[in-house]
């Protein structure tokens, strides 16, 4: 009977403890290019969630494949989700890990930092350090980097009859603003 009673006084106190706080996506944007020989293919996503705990560093975000546009055709768009990122198959790429550095995310300023985590694509998890600059102002983070991304990395083939169409590295852009939830 003693562990009943225990048991909800640990259950109370959980309940009254406030909220553990959040920075969660308000608006992100990520764009991919690849400059190959004969082609440049360009594509964007606003469809990103994704959230930061100012407690750990500890970070995930992800989007979905379908969810980017652009390209110069809709016969490119296509191919590129069907015969290429496999969407159907592998519908999400993903990033989750910690920021590296110890900053205090909720105090105001500018920071260079190092993002260190799983990012999968196409089904493939590489760790990936990627190098993000960090602008805390009034309570939003906003991040802004930019990458390269082997598509060997991640069992991208590529046929040798578009292989100048196609980059073997691609160059990946994101920005994002989050705010405490």
């Amino acid at each position: 009977m003693k562990w009943v009673f225990l048991f909800i006084g640990i259950l109370f106190c959980f309940y009254t403890l406030p909220a553990q706080q959040r920075f969660v996506i308000e608006k992100a944007n990520i764009s991919f290019i690849s400059k190959a020989e004969l082609e440049v293919i360009k594509a964007s996503s606003d469809q990103i969630q994704g959230l930061l705990d100012p407690s750990t560093n500890k970070f995930a975000f992800s989007l979905k494949i379908l969810s980017f546009n652009g390209f110069n055709s809709g016969l490119q768009r296509e191919h590129f989700n069907e015969k290429y990122l496999e969407s159907e198959r592998f519908p999400t790429a993903s990033f989750s890990g910690k920021i590296i550095e110890e900053i205090d995310i909720r105090k105001d300023g500018t920071y260079n930092v190092r993002a260190k985590g799983d990012f999968e694509i196409h089904g493939v998890k590489q760790t990936r350090i990627i190098k993000s600059k960090l602008s805390i102002s009034g309570g939003k983070v906003s991040i802004d980097t930019n990458f390269i991304v082997p598509l060997s990395d991640h069992d991208i083939m590529i046929p040798k009859i578009v292989g100048q169409k196609i980059a073997t590295e691609i160059e990946v852009t994101f920005n994002a603003t989050l705010v405490l939830k």
